[in-house]
Order: C-alpha cells, then structure tokens, then sequence
C-alpha cells in the first residue's frame, strides 16, 4: 500500500488497472449520490441513458461519421500544406513565411469564418476550409519545432556521408522524422475534434455531434448533452489510442 503513494514507484500493468477501474468506480458512485435528491445541477444516470437512447433513434450514428469524415478530411489537407510549410523552414526564402503562417494560431477562428464564408458558400466545404485554416497554424508550429529540435550530429552524420543540402533534407528531416510527424498529428488531434464539435454548431447545415449538442443545448435537455459529451470524449480517446498504437506498430525503434 505504501508503494501507491510513493513517488516514482513502478508498479506492474495490472495494479494500474485495478487504480484505474476504482477510480471511474468512485467517479460513478459521486455521481449517483450527487445526483439521488429532488434538485441537482448535474442530470443522474437515468437521464443521460435516456439521452443516449433518444440520439440513437434520431440518427446518432450518422452524425457520428458526418463528424469523423470531416475530422479526417480536414487533418489531411491541413497536415499536407502543414508538412510543405515545415519541409521549406530551413530554406531561407521559405522560412519567413513558414514562421508568419505560425503566428495566426492566436486568431479566433469566428472573425476570419466571415471572411471564408464569403468565399465558400457549401456548408460542408465551409467547415472543412476553417478548419484546415485553423488547424494548419497549430500543426506548422508544431512541425517546425520538430525540425528545429533535431540534433546537428545527424546533419553531420548526413555529410559525412556525401550528402548534398537536398539529400539531407530528405533523409534527415522527412525521412528521418516520420514517425514524429505522427506524434504531432495525434497530439493536435484534440484541438481538431475540440474545434470541429465548435464549428459544427456554428454552420449546422451538415449535421455532425455539434448540430446534435446545438438542438440539445436549446431545449435545456441536459441529459441529452452529456450523453453527447461522453460520446465525444470515447471517439476521441479511441482516435489517440489508434494513432499511438499505429505509430508504435509502424515505427517499433521510435525513441519518441
């Protein structure tokens, strides 16, 4: 028992599972006295089951892969222009504009949205481009610093070796940094499923998890919201642990 409260103790798989399932045990039983009286703020366990019931007879699975395809669509297209932005960093005509893209991650997406809708008229399409946009600056940020963390012995490694400036672009930065270009996606992948849930109950048009908890927020049915909210958070622990275990797979001697 001492060893649980003593600092950087290891201890095996199994014990920290059994702390893990006690704890969501303990969340699940506050949750159910917390909830037991007359008047509550947070909805009891009968009413988000209900919830979940209601979303499932009105469509929720298909708002589900509406949600998941534009969450896939828009991390490709921004990783894409993300990973050009950060190959051309060390090129000195490129490398302003690589750093100036860096800086609109500060910019609420609601302003710079006026200006994309005025461009795009598609609701769908609407909602891809601002998150492309948004996503794009956090990604770029991300990559650069991979980039500009990397040890200068494996450029010198790439010389020694006869390579040219190019050469030890390609083998040193794109090659050689694969599976860190895939940490990065996973990392950022919260802020993309964070702002697509936003976006979606900003141009409703196409449906999605955020349409969903839009129409929930506004009748007050909030056992309805945090069946959404638990449903969200599983689609996005599951997507990190997916990422994760693909990059373990793929790259078994990641130092990452």
């Amino acid at each position: 028992m001492i060893k649980l409260i003593t600092p950087f103790e290891k201890i095996s798989k199994s014990k920290r599972m059994i702390i893990l399932f006690a704890w969501i045990a303990i969340l699940i039983l506050i949750w159910i006295i917390g909830t037991s009286g007359e008047k509550h703020l947070f909805p009891n366990p009968q009413q988000v089951f209900k919830g979940f019931t209601e979303l499932y007879n009105e469509g929720l699975v298909v708002h589900i892969f509406n949600s998941l395809k534009l969450c896939f669509l828009s991390v490709f297209l921004a990783t894409v222009i993300s990973l050009l932005f950060a190959y051309s960093w060390p090129i000195p005509l490129m490398k302003p504009v690589a750093e100036f893209i860096t800086k609109f991650r500060f910019l609420p997406f609601t302003g710079l949205s006026f200006y994309v809708t005025l461009v795009v008229h598609d609701a769908r399409n609407m909602q891809i481009w601002i998150m492309v946009i948004f996503l794009t600056t956090f990604l770029t940020t991300s990559l650069i610093s991979v980039v500009k963390d990397i040890p200068q012995e494996e450029f010198d490694h790439a010389k020694t070796l006869k390579c040219n400036r190019f050469e030890v672009l390609w083998q040193v930065i794109v090659l050689g940094r694969l599976d860190y270009v895939i940490d990065v996606i996973r990392q950022n992948l919260a802020i993309t499923w964070m702002m697509l849930v936003t976006i979606e109950s900003i141009v409703v048009a196409s449906g999605g998890l955020g349409f969903l908890i839009k129409n929930s927020d506004k009748f007050m049915n909030h056992g309805r919201i945090i069946a959404l909210q638990i449903i969200i958070l599983g689609i996005g622990l599951l997507l990190d642990w997916f990422i994760n275990y693909l990059r373990r797979a793929v790259f078994r001697y990641s130092k990452i």
